[in-house]
C-alpha cells in the first residue's frame, strides 16, 4: 500500500511538472471582417463589379484567418442588421476590417453608404443610408488594428436628385469626404476625397484588383496598402490615386511569421539614423497643405522614401492643372479693377461633431492678385491664408491653407495646429463678392471692398 501511494504521488508530480512546462497555448488572435458589395440598385445606375468584388475579397480574407460577415446587394434592413452584427463581433476582436464596394455619397461633409433599395427624394431619406462615421466608431472597439476600405467613389446619380431639393447652404460634393484615421486605424478609399473612381471593365474594380493582389502578401500592413495605392495609380494611367490615411504604432502583419511586433529596445551601440524615419509625418503635413511647394519640399527632403512616388504624382498633377488653366487664372497679370483692401467673412456651418463658426479676415488685391490672412494666437495654430487671381470677369477659384484651432470646431476633432487646405469658388464684382468652400464641410464667404 505504501509503495502504491509513493507511485501515485510520483505520477501526480510528473503530471504537474508537464503542465507547468507545457501550458495551454495562448488563444489565437481574433479577426473579423464585414464585406459588402452593392450593385443591383433599384432606383439608380447598377454596378457590375461589387458582387464579384465582395465574393473575392471575402474569400481572400478567410484565407488570412478572418471570420467574414458577407452581404451582397443588401436592402436597407439587411444592411442595418449586418452592421449591427459586425459591431458586436468587432467589440470582441483583436483585428476588425470593413470593406464596401458600391454607391456612396457625401452630404455636408458626412459620408453615406447606399443600400440597393435606396431612394433619395430629400434630406430625410439619408436616414435610410449607413453613415461611415458609425462604421468608424464600430471599428474602434477592436483591440489592436482597425481597417476601413471604401471602394465606392463612383458617380452617383441620386446625388443630383438631392441637389435639386436640398436646403440652401447644403454641400453635396463629388466622391467622398476625407476621413482621418483615428489611432490604430488604416483608412483607404479607392480614390482621393472629392474625386470619382472607375468601376472597371473586368471582374473586379481597379482598386479591388490591386487589393486582391497584395492583401495576402507577407508584408507589413502599411506597406501592403501603399503597394495597393501605387498599383491603382499606375494601372489607371496616373488618373486615379487612392486616398490613404494610416495612424498605426508598431508593425502589423496579416500574413507572415508574426502578427504584431513592437519596436525592439535600443541596442547598446547607437543605430544608424534612418533617413526615412520622419517621412510619414512630413507627408501627412504636406498632403494636408496640398500646395506645389509643399510636395516639392517633401520630395527634396525624402527623395528615396516611401511617399516619393506619390509626391511626384501630386506635383505632376498640380503642374498639369496650372498648364490647362485658362488665361487669367495665374498669379500675375490679372485685372486691376478689384485692387484695394477687402473685408472677408468666413462662415462655416456645423458639420457632424464640428461646431459652426464665423471668422473675419483682411485681404488685399494688387494687380488682380488676391491675398487674405488671419493669424491665431500662435504662429502654428489657427492660421488661415487664402490666395488666388481675380480675372476681369470676377469668376475665380481661390486656394486656402492653414492650421486648425480648437478641436471642437474641426471635422474629426483634429488636434490644434493640424494642417488643412481647401478651395473656394468665388465671384467678385467691383465692390462685393461671394464664395463657397468646395471640400469637406459647408462654408460661405462674403467679400466687401473698403
Amino acid at each position: 500500500m505504501r509503495a502504491f501511494s509513493r507511485f501515485c504521488l510520483a505520477k501526480l508530480c510528473l503530471a504537474l511538472l508537464a503542465w507547468w512546462l507545457c501550458p495551454e497555448p495562448a488563444s489565437a488572435e481574433t479577426r473579423v471582417a464585414l464585406v459588402i458589395g452593392n450593385g443591383a440598385y433599384a432606383s439608380t445606375a447598377q454596378l457590375p463589379n461589387p458582387s464579384h468584388d465582395a465574393e473575392d475579397v471575402a474569400a481572400s480574407l478567410k484565407r488570412s484567418g478572418f471570420e467574414v460577415l458577407q452581404g451582397i446587394d443588401l436592402r436597407q434592413a439587411d444592411m442595418q442588421d449586418l452592421t449591427i452584427r459586425f459591431a458586436r463581433a468587432a467589440s470582441k476582436a483583436d483585428v476588425a476590417m470593413f470593406y464596401y464596394s458600391g454607391h456612396a455619397m457625401q452630404y455636408n461633409g458626412v459620408n453615406y453608404l447606399m443600400p440597393v433599395d435606396a431612394v433619395l427624394s430629400d434630406e430625410a431619406d439619408l436616414k435610410r443610408f449607413v453613415r461611415v462615421d458609425d462604421i468608424v466608431n464600430d471599428l474602434q472597439q477592436a483591440k489592436n488594428l482597425r481597417i476601413l476600405i471604401l471602394d465606392s467613389c463612383r458617380d452617383n446619380p441620386l446625388a443630383d436628385m438631392l441637389k435639386r431639393s436640398a436646403t440652401r447652404g447644403a454641400s453635396i460634393g463629388r466622391g467622398l469626404s476625407k476621413v482621418e484615421a483615428p489611432r490604430g486605424t488604416i483608412v483607404s478609399f479607392s480614390t482621393q476625397s472629392g474625386q470619382t473612381a472607375a468601376d472597371g471593365s473586368g471582374r473586379n474594380s481597379p482598386y479591388t484588383t490591386a487589393f486582391l493582389k497584395h492583401i495576402e502578401e507577407p508584408q507589413e500592413i502599411g506597406e501592403v496598402f501603399r503597394d495597393i495605392s501605387s498599383d491603382v495609380y499606375d494601372s489607371s494611367g496616373k488618373t486615379q490615386l487612392p486616398e490613404l490615411s494610416l495612424s498605426i504604432i508598431g508593425k502589423f502583419y496579416l500574413n507572415g511569421p508574426v502578427s504584431v511586433t513592437v519596436a525592439p529596445a535600443a541596442p547598446q551601440a547607437a543605430p544608424r539614423a534612418d533617413p526615412c524615419a520622419a517621412a510619414e509625418a512630413h507627408w501627412k503635413a504636406a498632403d494636408g497643405i496640398g500646395t506645389l511647394g509643399a510636395f516639392e519640399d517633401h520630395l527634396a527632403r525624402f527623395p528615396n522614401c516611401i511617399f516619393a512616388t506619390l509626391a511626384k504624382a501630386r506635383i505632376e498633377g498640380l503642374k498639369q492643372k496650372v498648364a490647362l488653366a485658362p488665361p487669367g487664372n495665374g498669379r500675375t497679370g490679372g485685372s486691376k479693377d478689384y485692387d484695394g483692401n477687402w473685408d472677408v467673412t468666413l462662415n462655416c456651418l456645423a458639420s457632424g461633431k464640428a461646431q459652426g463658426f464665423t471668422r473675419p479676415l483682411l485681404a488685399t488685391v494688387t494687380n488682380g492678385v488676391f491675398h487674405a490672412e488671419a493669424q491665431g494666437p500662435g504662429n502654428n495654430v489657427n492660421r488661415l491664408e487664402i490666395d488666388g487671381q481675380i480675372p476681369a470677369d470676377g469668376k475665380t477659384t481661390l486656394s486656402a491653407r492653414g492650421t486648425t484651432g480648437a478641436s471642437t470646431y474641426t471635422l474629426n476633432n483634429l488636434a490644434p495646429g493640424s494642417p488643412y487646405a481647401f478651395t473656394v469658388d468665388a465671384q467678385f464684382d467691383r465692390a462685393r463678392g461671394t464664395g463657397k468652400r468646395n471640400e469637406a464641410r459647408p462654408c460661405n464667404l462674403v467679400f466687401v471692398k473698403r
